[in-house]
């Protein structure tokens, strides 16, 4: 079976993405989880942090499902989400410039920002109502004051005075992400808070090991600045840095959270899919 995909990139956060609207999105003629595994890997395959798939959807405009480089399925991805937009505006899927997107997480709506081309270039995400609890976890030795964060999926979040760039992510992330406090996983964040409403972030995702961005867990970052009274700058926004680029996050009084930033196609292809089920 040979699948199109398109290639996009949130703040270089990538997945490969595959209209699947003319078929049921839980009865598919691939498997999902496993082109996941055989498309991800930077140098023997495609590249990238996993695929998402654009599905039809009886409750919202569209679905969104997407799995992780090792294959397992996640409920949300915020910049995921945001090239899902872009995917079905650009693809001519639908005219709307706001659209609602069915996730395991619960339906996400968004707002098309319009580049003068007519393509979208920004989207803003309304993420929902995050839940948050200050928490301690010990690993290796070294104990965590952080801030655990709902945003549809778990977040750790870390705010620490070593600069982000030389924290030993690649040791400590998939320790906490395996750690038994997070039956299920978590993402971990460790952040800089660089001026005020400013924070540079790294973050080690679930399933896909560092990633260059994670749209939930800027979220979950914006979230736990305002839980630790951090304030925001004079519009009431985050601005959450990564490599590159930023996120423009808003928390209000309820918890509601908000999120703007791009979305951009770096290319498009085919592969072939072996018929296996995981």
């Amino acid at each position: 079976m040979i699948l199109n995909f398109t290639k996009m990139h949130g703040l270089g956060n990538d997945y490969l993405y595959v209209d699947c609207t003319m078929y049921e999105p839980f009865d598919l003629p691939f498997d999902p989880c496993q082109v996941a595994i055989d498309v991800s890997p930077r140098y023997t395959s495609v590249g990238s942090d996993g695929l998402i798939l654009i599905c039809r959807s009886n409750c919202a405009d569209f679905m969104m499902r997407m799995f992780n480089a090792d294959g397992s399925e996640g409920k949300m991805c915020g910049n995921g989400i945001r090239c899902v937009g872009k995917f079905i505006h650009d693809k001519g899927l639908s005219p709307k410039l706001n659209l609602s997107v069915e996730t395991l997480s619960g339906i996400k709506h968004l707002d098309l920002h319009l580049a003068e081309d007519g393509t979208v270039d920004l989207v803003t995400v309304d993420m929902g109502k995050a839940v948050s609890e200050e928490m301690s976890l010990t690993v290796n030795d070294t104990t965590y004051n952080g801030v655990s964060v709902n945003m549809g999926n778990p977040h750790f979040v870390n705010f620490i005075e070593e600069p982000v760039a030389k924290f030993p992510l690649e040791v400590v992330g998939p320790l906490m992400e395996t750690n038994p406090a997070f039956p299920q996983g978590v993402n971990a964040e460790f952040v800089n808070c660089l001026d005020t409403g400013v924070m540079q972030m790294r973050v080690w995702e679930r399933g896909s090991a560092e990633t260059m961005a994670c749209g939930t867990g800027a979220c979950a970052v914006a979230v736990a600045a305002k839980v630790r009274n951090m304030p925001a700058d004079a519009n009431g926004l985050y601005h959450v840095r990564v490599k590159y680029g930023e996120l423009q996050i808003r928390v209000d009084d309820e918890w509601n959270v908000t999120m703007t930033g791009p979305a951009a196609i770096s290319f498009e292809g085919s592969f072939s899919e072996p018929h296996r089920r995981c």
